[in-house]
């Protein structure tokens, strides 16, 4: 997954990893840095990607928000070193142009993004976001709210179901649900040890596939944090705040990210299905409110997937703002961060 930050970590799958910001030289190449720019890193981690723009353009400001307190702590430090040109806000990246208008920015020149849970929420056992640990059914970036083990003592079957299968594409997801709701008449699935033991007495771990529970935790974490949703919420907060010829740029980590960003830069864009089948006579589209700077998904290299192995699902993808008026929420774009409605009807 992400590799979001800048200090040391523990271990990752295939060894040690330290906190390095995938994609990084390539992401701040995309946000085309100007003097005096004003740039917001929407996803701060432990800092790696404000770091880098303090550093390459001298001139410049840094708005970081992040969700996590623990992330908000660390940051002090980097708050200290370059005070006066870098603040970090708790918050959600869903409400970034809110959040900068109250830092005084009423347009921003930049946006970045590196979407995910970051490498220290994975690497800090009691977090409960992987299962290369034993610690309670957390997930919550925020600390707050509804947890993991929440989500699997009150959903239904069938909600267990459709989050498994539409947040983590999960094909035994309808198993899955049965054998969750199934054990928790008896005792609640309230660690990870406990849903990875569930889950590999209906898949046994093969060696030269990925680990049965991989999906069902990715599924549960995006249910917790609502991530696909705030993702949608942040691409159109950026399209609020971007002056014309600012940049966003956003790093994703699997296709359920990637495909709210392909299909958001293509609306907007004017590239988008519904604008090349209108037919003559139709009114004309809403003016493209960006431009792609990133016709393909940039890609890491082998060496940094050598050097970090969270880095090799990792695609960026960036556009430019122009001067058109900013659109309302695309309600197709929006579909792709929910759940079926319950007339849908469901796979087993």
């Amino acid at each position: 997954m992400t590799g979001r930050g800048a200090g040391p970590s523990s271990h990752a799958a295939g060894g040690p990893v330290r906190h390095v910001p995938v994609l990084r030289k390539e992401s701040i190449e995309a946000l085309a840095l100007h003097a005096g720019g004003v740039y917001l890193d929407g996803t701060f981690g432990a800092g790696g990607y404000s770091r880098a723009i303090l550093e390459a353009e001298p001139s410049c400001r840094v708005i970081a928000v992040d969700r996590d307190p623990d992330a908000i702590r660390s940051g002090a430090a980097l708050a200290d070193e370059f005070s006066g040109r870098f603040v970090l806000v708790q918050g959600r990246f869903g409400d970034l142009d809110r959040i900068a208008q109250t830092q005084g920015a009423a347009t921003l020149d930049g946006v970045a993004l590196d979407v995910g849970v970051s490498s220290m929420q994975f690497d800090e056992a009691q977090r409960g976001f992987s299962f290369r640990f034993d610690a309670p059914l957390d997930m919550r970036m925020e600390q707050s709210g509804r947890s993991a083990a929440d989500i699997l003592a009150e959903a239904s079957e069938e909600e267990l179901a459709d989050i498994l299968y539409h947040f983590g594409e999960e094909r035994r997801a309808r198993a899955f649900a049965r054998a969750i709701v199934a054990r928790r008449k008896s005792a609640p699935v309230a660690t990870t040890r406990e849903l990875v033991d569930l889950i590999t007495t209906i898949e046994r771990p093969r060696p030269t596939m990925i680990h049965p529970a991989t999906r069902t935790f990715q599924a549960l974490r995006i249910a917790v944090n609502d991530e696909l949703g705030e993702l949608v919420r942040a691409l159109h907060a950026a399209e609020r705040a971007l002056t014309p010829g600012g940049r966003l740029a956003v790093v994703t980590f699997h296709s359920l990210e990637d495909r709210i960003v392909k299909q958001f830069f293509a609306s907007r864009s004017g590239r988008g299905e519904a604008a090349s089948r209108r037919l003559p006579g139709e009114p004309e589209a809403d003016a493209p409110t960006f431009s792609l700077v990133t016709r393909k998904p940039i890609e890491p290299g082998a060496a940094e997937i050598e050097s970090n192995p969270r880095a090799r699902s990792a695609r960026l993808r960036a556009a430019a703002r122009t001067a058109a008026p900013a659109r309302a929420p695309d309600p197709a774009i929006d579909m792709l961060a929910r759940l079926p409605q319950p007339s849908v009807g469901r796979r087993a």
